[in-house]
């Protein structure tokens, strides 16, 4: 449901959504979009509540490693030479309602 809601929410921002659920090994990025000419992998984050911690939080260097090496994979792939950006989004999900969307871009590099 959270990745349902985040590509909505890419795609109300004038993304064009090219793949959901790209699997490559044992990484998976759960969207991958163009941001105008940007070529963007975007991993999606939620949780019920923030009472503990923020959903990005979770997202390990472990993780970001897995999803970089899916991500130039997916490249040589397509042929894609040119940006790319990797992005969190972030959400607060409360028995299935939306309450907070959060969208960090260059995530991995901030």
């Amino acid at each position: 449901m959270a990745e349902n809601l985040a590509a909505d929410y890419l795609e109300r921002k004038g993304y064009k959504l090219l793949e959901r659920n790209w699997r490559f090994s044992r990484a998976e990025i759960d969207l991958i979009a163009m941001d105008g000419e940007i070529l963007v992998f975007i991993e999606v984050k939620s949780l019920g509540s923030d009472v503990f911690n923020r959903p990005e939080v979770s997202i390990t260097s472990y993780k970001q490693a897995l999803i970089m090496d899916a991500a130039t994979q997916y490249m040589q792939q397509i042929g894609h030479e040119w940006e790319i950006r990797f992005d969190v989004i972030s959400m607060i999900l409360n028995e299935g309602e939306l309450m907070e969307i959060e969208h960090f871009q260059d995530a991995f590099f901030e």
